[in-house]
């Protein structure tokens, strides 16, 4: 793999999450549902944080381009656990890079998955399903993708290559506990909101290698109540160290602030709820303190 890594500033234009983890079956409206999210302002901007340092990172795998943020602490010397960022389904956005400078507060280095390549970004469901699909149907693709972003976090001396985690947000939750399934060397795997569903490759007995956290929203339709008990017993049959947090009344996306005007938008049952959002953010920070020990 080559791996090139920029250090020029990063920007990009604001845009909100849709976000739907159902196995990459489209559940949203296709048809006349307004493509354009950029009018909507970006409410989960976080605030300015003078020592924490993010740079574009641009890598390749000899076929595809991919182009992703890196962020750390710069006023914290010595190297850095390693947390690498799934988005959700719609790619490198505004509110994943928010995310990786909030990780990089605590004290981490994180990294964003380019699960697409060249940074996509979708703006419209319709595209979003049809780009996500490809890895709940080829989870092998998903790992490769992880693994090359893995790869050049490794190169980066602030990072230490020996504590590595990952993280990921709906379809990115998905993603992070296939990553967990599939055996990769991990301390531990966090999915906010993400689906449940093994997609083919349900986890072997002793072959979960990282501890898993799963923050769920009680009130989630994209994730009912029969994925929940499978998974959970899937988790008991890998003899997997795992714990699941469901938080009552809380539905789908209910930790990024955009979810609500987005759900009305596009009539989808999806909203904000701040209390999970904080409760889940919390338990995050315990578990990756604990995994990291």
């Amino acid at each position: 793999m080559i791996l090139k890594q920029i250090a020029s500033i990063f920007s990009a234009g604001a845009l909100f999450l849709l976000t739907a983890c159902n196995g990459g079956t489209d559940k949203t409206p296709e048809a006349e549902a307004e493509k354009d999210t950029a009018s909507i302002s970006n409410t989960a901007v976080v605030r300015e944080l003078p020592h924490v340092k993010t740079e574009p990172v641009e890598y390749e795998d000899g076929i595809k381009t991919f182009n992703s943020i890196m962020a750390y602490d710069s006023a914290n010397a010595g190297k850095k656990p390693i947390v690498l960022i799934i988005p959700e389904w719609w790619g490198v956005t505004d509110y994943i890079k928010d995310r990786a400078k909030q990780i990089a507060e605590l004290g981490y280095f994180a990294l964003i998955v380019d699960m697409y390549g060249g940074g996509k970004v979708l703006d419209n469901p319709k595209d979003a399903g049809r780009e996500s699909t490809k890895y709940y149907k080829n989870p092998q693709l998903a790992q490769e993708r992880f693994d090359n972003a893995l790869s050049i976090a490794k190169t980066y001396p602030q990072a230490d290559t020996t504590k590595i985690a990952a993280i990921g947000y709906c379809f990115g939750g998905s993603m992070a506990l296939n990553m967990a399934r599939l055996g990769e060397h991990l301390k531990g795997v966090v999915s906010f909101h993400g689906g449940l569903e093994s997609n083919g490759i349900t986890a072997r007995k002793g072959g979960i290698v990282p501890s898993i956290l799963v923050l769920n929203g009680d009130a989630d339709s994209f994730v009912p109540v029969s994925a929940v008990n499978d998974f959970k017993k899937e988790m008991e049959a890998a003899h997997a160290n795992m714990q699941f947090i469901g938080y009552p009344n809380a539905k789908h996306a209910f930790t990024n602030p955009g979810a609500t005007a987005i759900g009305e938008k596009f009539k989808m049952d999806i909203k904000y709820d701040e209390a999970a959002d904080k409760a889940s953010w919390e338990e995050m920070k315990k578990f990756l303190a604990k995994i990291f020990s």
